[in-house]
């Protein structure tokens, strides 16, 4: 397996947002946290190598190039952005790693139906079933709740597990 030094100095690269979009809580999650997530996803529980795994929100796709990176059997990006996706398959061209990507719209319907929390429509209806799913959704800072959709969402197409990052002023 891959060192976590390594990994970090290869996710170091990653190109981010060069304008993120506040309404979606666009933020880059650094390579150092990255690479230390995926890394205990791996040699602590075996949930990377060989797995089918989903970067839910992917944003740039650090989540899960990190998880290629690890040995990933599949790795399936998903994001609402058409930028975040096009920055993600640029990312992933450039390291030389194959993931697959898909654009999904209902974190946008969620959003602007006001239909987050309880009863919201899942971010992944119609996503395929996966092994295990890694995210750092929106935190819910301007749309409360949104990050539980995502959440709601990851445990629905997770076989395995999920990783999920999470800010605790939105504990709530």
């Amino acid at each position: 397996m891959m060192k976590l030094k390594q990994l970090e100095s290869y996710l170091s690269s990653v190109e981010t947002f060069a304008n993120p979009k506040i309404e979606l809580e666009q933020y880059p999650t650094s390579a150092h946290i990255a690479a230390r997530m995926l890394y205990t996803a791996e040699s602590t529980f075996e949930d990377i190598e060989d797995k089918c795994v989903m970067d839910l929100g992917c944003g740039g796709g650090i989540l899960g190039l990190a998880a290629a990176m690890l040995g990933a059997g599949q790795v399936i990006g998903v994001d609402v952005d058409p930028e975040a996706i096009a920055i993600a398959q640029a990312n992933a061209e450039e390291l030389e790693i194959d993931m697959e990507f898909v654009l999904n719209n209902l974190q946008a319907s969620a959003l602007r139906s006001g239909t987050v929390g309880e009863g919201a429509p899942r971010v992944g209806a119609g996503l395929p079933m996966v092994d295990t799913v890694i995210s750092n959704p929106p935190f819910g800072t301007r749309e409360k709740g949104i990050d539980m959709v995502f959440l709601h969402t990851a445990c629905s197409v997770a076989t395995t597990a999920v990783y999920s990052l999470h800010k605790t002023s939105t504990r709530d």
